[in-house]
């Protein structure tokens, strides 16, 4: 009588576990099944799924001449849609209504433009003169202050600058800011193409991309377009005047006490507000710093202070209450939002990072249902959520 069976061997069977061959082998469908093979599956997808998110953002950074004017395009063509809408129920025809909303446009950031050139040309004099003068000021408080640094030290730090700046490096450096000004004419022109047909023809676009989807899936994506133009347009609408707060606050301060190039400064100041957190901070630094040189340590003072309570205003009222629910992240999501953009684009990218982040959490919600703000727009949708 044999002392060993040679039938398979089983484990745990009165937990119902899976069978494992005597020798303790397992097959590919038992060993991908546990708890370690689970793991390596979700790891695997999440691999790939970098992997492909990093081919996508580095093919896009290589046509960023293209995107980025179709990015600000779509932005501004979400703000200005509502006017557009108005000017249409009113009897306009669509052509009609989407040229005289795209020259208001042009007219008001043309005249925003020309406003900065005179004003900096009006007061440029006058700032050379106050920055060479402060510049002397800050040399003698360098050989007469704690630091004690000589002459000799500042005349080799002089020289060094002059060097670099007829140097090879500045030269090319002159060249690539050439190549620069180059691909912003160009982007500008593709902007003012781009921007006119997503007025025009917005909604035609978005049906034709949509249009090989059909059932919940379209639904689903109509609402993802209806609840990014809402979110763009929000952001958009909401920031404007936040940051038109912010450039009057600033602003009269830099009139009241006399700032040299107090209008462009309040331009500056508008167009940082649009980078969250950072943006209007740094623009009041800048502030200050024009009023340390021209008008005094006092002075400065006092614009550092105005900068700091239109923040405050801005942060713990205007924000909670002008922005709503347009912008519903974290301020460290937006931080890194910023961060990410900042370093993928530069500057375009930090004033792009937010609005994108907050329609691509949007598009996320849309999509798993749990947007209480746009679940009842679609009766498939929202059938499917009550479920």
């Amino acid at each position: 009588m044999a002392l060993f069976s040679r039938h398979p061997r089983r484990t745990c069977s009165e937990h119902g576990t899976a069978t494992v061959p005597e020798g303790g082998s397992k097959t590919p469908q038992q060993l991908w099944g546990d708890g370690y093979g689970r793991v390596g599956i979700r790891a695997a997808q999440t691999l790939l799924i970098l992997a492909v998110s990093v081919v996508a953002v580095f093919a896009l950074l290589q046509v960023k001449l293209l995107v980025i004017p179709m990015l600000i395009a779509l932005i501004l063509a979400a703000a200005i849609s509502p006017f557009v809408n108005v000017l249409k129920r009113r009897g306009i025809n669509d052509a009609l209504a989407t040229v005289i909303a795209f020259v208001s446009l042009l007219v008001v950031l043309g005249g925003v433009f020309t406003v900065i050139y005179f004003s900096v040309r009006s007061q440029w004099d006058d700032l050379v003169q106050q920055a060479s003068s402060g510049l002397d000021q800050l040399q003698s408080f360098l050989q007469s202050g704690p630091l004690q640094i000589d002459e000799a030290q500042i005349d080799a730090a002089r020289n060094a600058i002059v060097d670099f700046a007829t140097s090879s490096q500045a030269r090319s450096g002159a060249i690539t800011g050439l190549s620069v000004v180059t691909e912003f004419l160009t982007g500008a022109v593709l902007l003012v193409v781009i921007l006119f047909f997503f007025l025009k023809d917005g909604e035609r676009i978005w049906s034709f991309l949509i249009s090989p989807f059909t059932g919940d899936r379209a639904s689903r994506l109509r609402r993802v377009g209806t609840r990014s133009q809402e979110v763009l347009g929000g952001y958009v609408r909401g920031t404007a005047i936040v940051a038109l707060v912010d450039t009057v606050g600033i602003g009269a301060a830099l009139l009241i006490l006399q700032v040299p190039l107090a209008l462009p400064l309040a331009m500056v100041v508008f167009i940082g507000a649009f980078i969250p957190i950072v943006g209007a901070t740094m623009a009041g630094i800048l502030a200050a710093l024009v009023a340390l040189v021209a008008n005094g340590p006092v002075v400065a003072l006092i614009v550092v202070a105005v900068v700091v309570a239109v923040n405050q205003l801005e942060g713990n009222l205007l924000q909670p209450v002008v922005m709503g629910k347009s912008l519903q992240l974290h301020a460290l999501v937006i931080l890194l939002a910023l961060t990410a953009g900042t370093l993928l684009a530069g500057i375009v990218g930090a004033v792009l990072a937010v609005p994108i982040t907050a329609v691509a959490w949007a598009i996320i919600k849309v999509w798993t249902t749990e947007d209480p703000q746009g679940a009842g727009r679609d009766p498939m949708v929202a059938e499917t959520a009550a479920k």
